[in-house]
């Protein structure tokens, strides 16, 4: 059993493949994309907004910042736009999606380094470029800075993890679709010794007088090869300290790990899924979401297309904003 976790938790810190990449696939989207370049003293991020076609510079919208995974890019090819289908549920529902995509030169498989301690702080590394991107288009476009949202797969799912913990004040909430929690490359040191509430201390500490709770969602396919499912349970305890430990700087119960509400989905054409909700101690909106989905691998279910896109639902894109819509910062 050692081995086996040890092995496990190792695969995960790639979180991701280098594969073949296909051609791009345009975005069919009646709104309109933009794009960007954000430079600082870690370096440059180019990224793609989509505006979609009720956006008006007088009417403030929320943002979702789509991190990709591994062997992807954010609007090129095998891109996190193609594979997730955001833009068509911006348009229908009216916000705007922000894809920044890794530099190669800082990851030769375009893998986002949220396992390397120099990206896991505020002002300095990727976490930084990111949000500034986020910053320029919550400026540039006039957005809500209330409603600015983070959701990532794979490598980018460690990297919202990191922009959650470190820019809790500029993200209201986040998903980690096949991700990990923060600090992991603690975990990987020891991977038996080095719990989920010894990582959340640390993402606690990160955060200093900006800790709050901030609500997650963590999604998981039961038949991932890359990123375990134990992983799943692993950010949701991590979270729930974190959460937990934002109220008092104390590990006293305000939220916990155990769940408030379970609920089986099972719809023609779709993969199964169980969804667990935890919820604070004096009650609330949930601050912690998981959907386990029977059967699903490292893709990300009811996409559209590339390599990383299951066509099965449950349509996770539009679960998402529901979870993001009801979410603003204090």
């Amino acid at each position: 059993m050692r081995n086996k976790i040890s092995r496990a938790l190792a695969v995960v810190a790639a979180l991701g493949v280098a594969l073949p990449l296909p051609a791009g696939t345009a975005s069919a989207s009646p709104g309109r994309d933009k794009r960007g370049v954000f430079t600082n003293t870690a370096g440059q991020v180019e990224y793609e907004v989509h505006l979609p076609p009720g956006y008006q510079p007088d009417r403030p919208l929320p943002v979702v910042v789509a991190v990709h995974g591994c062997s992807m890019t954010g609007f090129g090819d095998n891109s996190m736009r193609d594979t997730t289908r955001f833009n068509e549920v911006a348009d229908a529902k009216g916000f705007i999606v922000v894809y920044p995509t890794q530099d190669r030169a800082r990851n030769a498989k375009g893998c986002w380094n949220w396992d390397k301690p120099e990206h896991q702080h505020r002002g300095g590394g990727e976490p930084s470029l990111v949000t500034g991107a986020t910053q320029d288009v919550i400026q540039r476009y006039h957005a809500d800075p209330k409603r600015v949202h983070v959701a990532g797969a794979s490598s980018g799912a460690g990297m919202a993890v990191i922009l959650a913990v470190t820019y809790p004040d500029v993200y209201a909430s986040a998903v980690s679709l096949a991700g990990g929690e923060y600090a992991f490359d603690k975990v990987l040191e020891n991977p038996l010794l080095v719990s989920p509430v010894d990582t959340a201390k640390l993402a606690y500490a990160e955060m200093g007088p900006r800790a709050r709770q901030l609500p997650v969602m963590v999604v998981q396919g039961t038949d991932d090869r890359t990123v375990p499912a134990l992983m799943a349970d692993r950010l949701v305890e991590h979270w729930a300290a974190i959460d937990d430990l934002a109220v008092d700087g104390k590990l006293d119960g305000d939220v916990d790990d155990k769940p408030d509400a379970t609920e089986q989905v099972a719809k023609p054409g779709e993969h199964p899924y169980t969804r667990t909700s935890y919820t604070a101690r004096d009650g609330g909106a949930p601050l912690i979401e998981k959907y386990l989905v029977k059967g699903m691998e490292h893709k990300w279910p009811g996409g559209g297309t590339g390599l990383f896109a299951d066509p099965m639902g449950p349509d996770i894109t539009a679960i998402i904003w529901d979870f993001f819509a009801t979410r603003h910062l204090p």
